[in-house]
């Protein structure tokens, strides 16, 4: 009669680290968001800070009697210097993504895939230096007529976020055009229809949902990026009403103040507030990307 392997003889070397190195993973991810999360909600529990305070307009922390913690305008701020960004990124990154997959001879392709990538590899703060160096001038001196006053602005925080997001949405949605089956291009072909009623019809309609998940997974950047944005929107605390007037962010506050702070004091907690919504808005752009996944297969 045959003996039945026990679980530690199943278990091979390599699947035993492979299975250890999942769950450290998930271990370390579980013990982050328990961390971020209990420090988050301090303001609350431990400083008795009311919410309907917190979700004030009125950023104030070192105010004395009149103290107050409205995270309010940067929650607005990140969430539209981000939208702009993707609207700017957007239609870009996928014009390149086609230009590269359907249309490019293999010579600009060789030429413009190692280009996108070096864009992907350049470090923030070199954009930020850019639009500081740059674009904050140009728009200060070209621009005034618009209402841009001092050049720092909702805009340029914008454009520079655009320009970082840009190679990472093209990257994905190059992928996403790539892994369209061949026999939809020839059989649409085949009708007697052009090239670019192929892409327009065919391609664009059968890759949708890659590319909205292209555009998502680059708002996800957008959203968590500080250095470059704080370097050039201005940095007031106020809720944005004009593309041209400087605001800020939700991160750009948090490196801005870290320093100014104890840990413990309510200021302190404020900051671990806005790292938990910033916690927030990254799962809710994860699970989008799960659902668009999950369509995507099901309409595959």
């Amino acid at each position: 009669m045959r003996r039945s392997l026990t679980v530690s003889e199943r278990l091979d070397p390599s699947r035993r680290i492979t299975l250890l190195a999942a769950g450290l993973v998930v271990v370390l991810v579980g013990l982050l968001l328990a961390f971020i999360s209990w420090n988050g909600i301090q303001l609350f529990t431990a400083s008795h800070v009311p919410i309907a305070e917190v979700l004030s307009a009125t950023w104030a922390p070192d105010a004395g009697a009149a103290t107050s913690f409205g995270i309010l305008p940067f929650i607005l701020g990140t969430i539209s210097v981000m939208a702009v960004a993707a609207i700017i990124a957007a239609p870009l990154s996928i014009g390149l993504a086609i230009f590269m997959a359907e249309v490019a001879p293999p010579w600009a392709r060789a030429i413009t895939r190692p280009a996108m990538e070096i864009f992907v590899g350049i470090p923030s703060v070199v954009y930020g230096w850019l639009g500081i160096t740059i674009l904050v001038p140009f728009l200060r001196e070209n621009g005034s007529g618009l209402g841009f006053t001092v050049g720092f602005s909702w805009f340029a925080g914008s454009l520079v976020l655009a320009l970082m997001i840009l190679p990472t949405i093209s990257s994905i949605a190059y992928d996403a055009l790539l892994a369209i089956p061949a026999d939809l291009r020839s059989a649409s072909l085949a009708l007697g229809t052009t090239r670019w009623q192929t892409i327009l019809h065919i391609l664009l309609p059968a890759g949708a949902t890659a590319l909205t998940t292209a555009v998502v997974l680059g708002m996800m950047r957008a959203a968590g990026e500080a250095l470059a944005v704080q370097m050039v929107i201005g940095n007031r605390p106020v809720i944005p009403t004009s593309l041209t007037q400087p605001m800020t962010t939700l991160t750009s506050q948090i490196t801005l103040d870290m320093g100014n702070t104890v840990s413990g004091e309510p200021w302190n907690e404020a900051l671990w507030t806005m790292g938990l919504v910033l916690l927030v808005m990254s799962l809710g752009f994860v699970a989008l990307v799960r659902v668009l996944g999950r369509r995507r297969v099901v309409g595959a």
